[in-house]
Order: structure tokens, then sequence, then C-alpha cells
């Protein structure tokens, strides 16, 4: 049975991941693509836990070296337990964020050294790496309006404006860095017109 494939979802806040996260797996589906949808951090009981961690800014004070650190333990247990077992089996993963998110945000945003990130994504990764990145780009203004919109802000969603400006910045580098693996969308378009650049984009991969 060939390997199935791996997708990522990636972008800041507001850019409507979670609204596009669906639309990818309704076409998944409609191509009779056997596809589960999973998020990071997350994915496994204690992977949701040490989401809860992070996201918990009444929590105390979280080091930017444990910040990492739970998000790649996290991340060892999802891969561990559902993106490998998936992907083995020939089912599709499309995951709400992964790795490119760590480059952004704790990279970009904590201006932490990428080859420390780099250094663990090879130690818990190895060789898996998604096969295709959607990345959903807006005006920071435009992004943060939205997420203000929607519910209490998280600890991450609670930063000032030059951390999500970092993250931004971050994001379309990695872009620039992997242009065949990472596609932008610009998410500040009409819904219909993000929805069409994706159907380009996964119609091309499909192909």
């Amino acid at each position: 049975m060939p390997r199935g494939k791996f997708i990522t979802l990636e972008g800041g806040e507001g850019v409507g991941k979670t609204t596009n996260l669906v639309f990818i797996e309704n076409y998944l589906k409609l191509h009779c693509i056997p596809v589960i949808v999973t998020r990071e951090p997350g994915g496994t009981l204690l992977a949701e836990k040490l989401r809860q961690l992070l996201l918990d800014k009444e929590s105390e004070a979280i080091s930017e070296h444990a910040e990492l650190l739970l998000i790649f333990a996290a991340r060892a247990q999802h891969i561990q337990h559902v993106i490998e077992p998936a992907l083995a089996s020939g089912t599709w993963v499309l995951c709400d964020r992964f790795t490119d998110a760590t480059f952004a945000y704790q990279g970009g945003g904590r201006n932490m050294k990428n080859s420390t990130i780099k250094w663990l994504e090879n130690l818990v990764q190895g060789s898996l790496r998604p096969d295709l990145t959607l990345l959903l780009d807006a005006p920071i203004e435009i992004g943060l309006e939205r997420a203000k919109s929607r519910s209490n802000l998280d600890r991450f969603e609670s930063e000032k404006i030059q951390f999500f400006e970092q993250v931004r910045r971050a994001y379309l580098l990695q872009a620039e860095l992997n242009p065949n693996r990472i596609k932008v969308i610009k998410a500040n378009q009409s819904l219909i017109d993000v929805e069409n650049e994706i159907i380009n984009v996964i119609g091309n991969f499909l192909r």
C-alpha cells in the first residue's frame, strides 16, 4: 500500500485556518482520498494536555526553552501515535500547524535560534517532513481583528503586535526557503477566492 501524504496548514492568528481545514478535508474526500484531520500542539491525550498548559495565560510564566520543549514533546507523541501510523496505512494526514509554526512562533516571535529548533526537529521527526504546506497569510491587523472577535484570547493570542509581525516575517521566510513545499495563500481575499487558490494548489499536488 502506498504511503499517505502529509499536508499541513499554517498561518498566524485569525487567517481562517479552521474554516479552510474543513474545506480541504472535504475536497480530499471528494477525490476519494482517505484522510484524518489533526492539530498541533495536540492530537493525542497527552499532547492535548500539553496544549492546555501552553495556551493557558493564567498559568505560571513559561520560559522560552520550556515552551519549545513542551511543543516538541507534544509533537513526539503526535508523530508516534497518530501521524506515522496513519501515513503508514496509506491514509493522508491533514494537520493544523506543524514545525513551520515552531520556526515562526518560537524562532520569529520569541527570537530563539533556528539552529536549536532544527536540532530538535531532526531529533524528534527523523526524516518526517510535510509533503505540502499551505500558508495562509494576511496583514497582522486583519488577522488580529478576526481573532479578537472570536472568544477569550489564549496565551499566544495575547502577545503584542510586534510578536505577530515577527511571526509573519518568519513564516514568509520559511516559504522563501522552501518554495516547492510551502505555497502562500492570500487569506485577506474573499472566502471563495481563498478556496479557489487552495483548489489550484492541491489540484496541482494531486496531479
